[in-house]
């Protein structure tokens, strides 16, 4: 599982990590918006919710991500981005895996000042099919406002702004940050400090993921 405030580099990251290691990328976003365009019996649900302005309920949510788990393309691992986002959900999330006999390997903690945030979120650019993340300046694609491996257009997202950042970092400390700090999560958890080079960044991500390896084989 890969989370931190917005802006830190968990969804740059998170494909990067999937490609590495052939995992399955989930993004609960893009699940939701897979699932309701595919009209599944959940996606119908969140849907109905989506419609009457509703958030979609934690246990819509915990089901979506059990459905997707099931798939062939998880079945050598996945990795979670941005989720859980509250403590509530992170226990539901292990309620379920271990229902299933499953468990998370990891946590990675992307650790950021806020003061660095602005400039990273403002400058962000996304490919929406793949999630795959640009930044104009710490990371830009090869043809300003093209995705480099398929062409299309990039997209700014409209939350990326320094007022919409603002309440979103309010709601990261309140409601996200307590769930790095669940007892049976401080095991697993590996800290990714701010550094503003992608390659930098995976390679600790391999350097922790490794030790975490050794830990168990040793164990």
């Amino acid at each position: 599982m890969s989370g931190g405030p917005p802006g830190s580099g968990k969804g740059t990251q998170s494909p990067i990590i999937k490609d590495e290691y052939c995992l399955c990328h989930l993004a609960t976003g893009d699940m939701l918006r897979a699932a309701v365009a595919a009209k599944t019996p959940l996606g119908v649900k969140a849907k109905e919710a989506m419609d009457k302005g509703e958030l979609v309920s934690d246990d819509l949510v915990i089901g979506i991500i059990d459905e997707a788990i099931k798939k062939p393309s998880c079945q050598k691992g996945f990795i979670l981005d941005g989720f859980p986002r509250t403590v509530a959900q992170a226990e539901k999330l292990d309620e379920m895996l271990e229902k299933r006999g499953a468990k998370l390997d990891k946590v990675l903690n992307f650790k950021i000042d806020d003061a660095i945030l602005e400039e990273r979120i403002t400058g962000r650019w996304i490919h929406p099919s793949s999630g795959r993340s640009y930044h104009s300046k710490f990371a830009p694609p090869k043809v300003p406002g093209v995705d480099d491996v398929t062409g299309e257009p990039l997209i700014q997202r409209k939350d990326d702004t320094a007022a919409v950042l603002k309440s979103r970092l309010e709601a990261f400390h309140q409601q996200t940050e307590p769930v790095f700090c669940v007892s049976i999560w401080l095991c697993m958890l590996g800290k990714i400090q701010n550094l503003f080079r992608i390659t930098s960044n995976l390679h600790g991500i391999k350097a922790l993921t490794f030790s975490f390896q050794q830990i168990k084989l040793n164990d």
